[in-house]
């Protein structure tokens, strides 16, 4: 079964490219996004994801995320003692509102 599906979606695609459909597209000729993070997210959740960052509208626990790396990286070019305490507390904050968004995109998504 998985073979012949293969096979069909091949068709489709050279078929596609043969009549010219797959050409003006949005993003033609440049690499694919990122989305390794949508690796350990269901499906459903990684579609309604990508459609928000599309529309320019990302849940908040994305936003943190990326605050969380960034204070991650500076905890790493800390120098001094007083630094990497600041970093770290910076970190565990951040740390901590990103569990809550997460948990609560959880609850709101349902089982």
């Amino acid at each position: 079964m998985t073979q012949s599906l293969n096979r069909l979606i091949e068709r489709q695609i050279q078929k596609a490219l043969a009549e010219g459909k797959l050409q003006g597209l949005k993003g033609e000729g440049k690499p694919l996004p990122d989305r390794s993070g949508e690796a350990f997210l269901d499906m459903a959740t990684a579609v309604a994801t990508r459609i928000m960052a599309e529309a320019g509208a990302l849940p908040e626990e994305f936003k943190i995320k990326k605050l969380l790396e960034a204070a991650k990286q500076n905890y790493s070019r800390a120098d001094t003692d007083e630094e990497k305490r600041v970093a770290m507390a910076l970190i565990a904050n951040l740390q901590q509102r990103y569990n809550i968004a997460v948990e609560a995109r959880r609850k709101f998504m349902g089982p």
